[in-house]
């Protein structure tokens, strides 16, 4: 009982954060993605200090869950191989691409809660969290995109960059 009682006085603040991001974008328009961007690097590149360094970057996923789980943020997500993929893992010219589904997304719910779309500036903000602490887990440069938004999960692909 006391877990979801936890979820609803999260999700309650998310519902705040969704009607802050809301009123932003408004305000500043495309200027509130790249500030929730760097903010969400900020907090990845704080939360995720200390975390060993890994070049395998299913091992760095598990770090960063651990990262998030350790922290009560509830951004579950999981490694995710089409029927077509080879391996989880793949390697093109940008360099290694996963990609991810969020099945359980706190930022999600609470667009949703207050009625805010999707892929706006509460989104980037996820995306700044994941290079953040990759940057610290992996020391490269990562993106993380949107394929699908939807009601029940997200797809994404991320791409964690060759080095230079």
């Amino acid at each position: 009982m006391e877990t979801n009682q936890q979820r609803k006085a999260l999700q309650d603040a998310m519902v705040f954060l969704g009607a802050i991001a809301s009123g932003t974008e408004q305000a500043i328009g495309e200027s509130a993605n790249s500030i929730s961007y760097l903010a969400g690097v900020n907090l990845g590149k704080k939360l995720s200090s200390g975390v060993p360094q890994t070049r395998d970057i299913q091992e760095a996923l598990k770090a960063t869950r651990e990262v998030l789980e350790k922290n009560d943020y509830l951004w579950l997500f999981e490694p995710f191989k089409t029927h077509d993929q080879d391996s989880i893992v793949q390697e093109n010219d940008d360099g290694t691409q996963v990609m991810l589904v969020f099945r359980d997304c706190m930022i999600r719910q609470s667009l949703f809660r207050f009625g805010h779309t999707q892929k706006g500036s509460l989104c980037n903000m996820m995306y700044g969290f994941f290079a953040g602490a990759l940057q610290n887990i992996m020391g490269r440069e990562s993106s993380l995109e949107i394929v699908h938004a939807g009601e029940n999960a997200c797809y994404k692909k991320l791409i964690v960059r060759r080095e230079q």
